[in-house]
């Protein structure tokens, strides 16, 4: 049996990179964990760390401002898959120089996991939340470094807990608001399924240097359906507001930054069609669904179904 790689986690304190490390223990990679010294003083970051641990994985004292404790970290592992948020995006410079300089890392995950950033038609709008994963990507190839990129779209806790109603924070009751025809379709991951999908590509030879597109069937629709899903379950008929193209760009214009940025997302996703507009393998990408068949997820409907337990929950109270 071929030996796993040591993986390490960057972020690991983070909803997605806590995920990752989860997944990484249960496919039995040994798991290392970067942590910086202020989340020890942090309850439920420290709670995290301390459940990896317990579970196995090995802490790692470090920051991406430290090149000397990240090129420490990386001579123990083969493979670096990086979860930082994406207002430290440009952070990883420093860890891909750490990476160049270790000379170890079979493959290297840099931080996307969104919408591919070589693909979306609203570079000039995102206020460089995708210009700047470019840039990473970019280097990642200049320095050949081994990678695999993970394109995963919308993660399902942004946009589903309400329908995509980005004005809400629960399903909407009576009526919804729809932006442009409702008819553009959209991808959303649960976490955890993104985390499963990414550590079982670390060792693949077919995603080295690779673009992995996730877009399982089941969480792939457009408003339309989505809230038609969402009505079969509650048994009622909402009320629908189409709002044209130019009124979702006004809101945009007008909506100070960063409570913007939702609506951009809708923009990108429902109106440009950025998720799906695009042929997966003719791009020169490949299909995480396909490569991984056995790999269970959560669909849509199944997570609707949660928000249902929700909301009759809250109604009995």
């Amino acid at each position: 049996m071929e030996k796993k790689s040591r993986i390490l986690i960057i972020g690991v304190t983070g909803n997605l990179g806590f995920h990752l490390a989860k997944a990484s223990l249960h496919f039995s990679h040994p798991t290392f964990a970067l942590f910086r010294d202020s989340a020890v003083s942090d309850p439920i970051k420290s709670q995290k760390l301390h459940s990896l641990s317990n579970s196995g994985a090995t802490l790692l004292k470090g920051s991406l401002e430290d090149e000397a404790s990240l090129i420490e970290a990386i001579k123990q592992v083969d493979v670096v898959v990086s979860a930082v948020s994406s207002k430290q995006v440009l952070a990883q410079k420093l860890l891909i120089s750490a990476i160049k300089q270790a000379g170890c890392i079979k493959r290297f995950i840099p931080s996307e996991f969104g919408a591919d950033p070589d693909k979306v038609q609203i570079l000039n709008m995102a206020y460089n939340f995708y210009t700047q994963k470019a840039e990473i990507r970019r280097l990642v190839e200049a320095e050949g470094i081994p990678y695999t990129i993970i394109s995963c779209n919308f993660f399902m806790s942004l946009l589903i807990p309400s329908i995509v109603q980005p004005d809400l924070e629960t399903p909407p009751r009576d009526k919804a608001t729809i932006f442009g025809d409702g008819n553009t379709k959209g991808v959303f991951m649960k976490e955890s399924d993104v985390a499963a999908f990414t550590i079982s590509a670390v060792d693949d030879p077919r995603t080295l240097n690779k673009v992995v597109y996730l877009r399982p069937p089941g969480n792939v629709y457009s408003v339309n359906e989505l809230i038609e899903i969402w009505e079969g379950k509650i048994g009622k008929k909402l009320e629908k507001i189409y709002e044209p193209e130019e009124e979702l760009l006004k809101k945009i214009k007008e909506i100070p930054y960063p409570k913007n940025m939702k609506f951009i997302f809708l923009y990108s996703a429902f109106i440009k069609g950025d998720h799906t507009y695009f042929d997966i393998e003719l791009s020169g990408g490949v299909d995480g669904t396909k490569l991984y068949p056995q790999l269970k997820y959560t669909t849509i409907s199944e997570y609707l179904d949660t928000l249902l337990v929700y909301r009759k929950n809250n109604e009995l109270e």
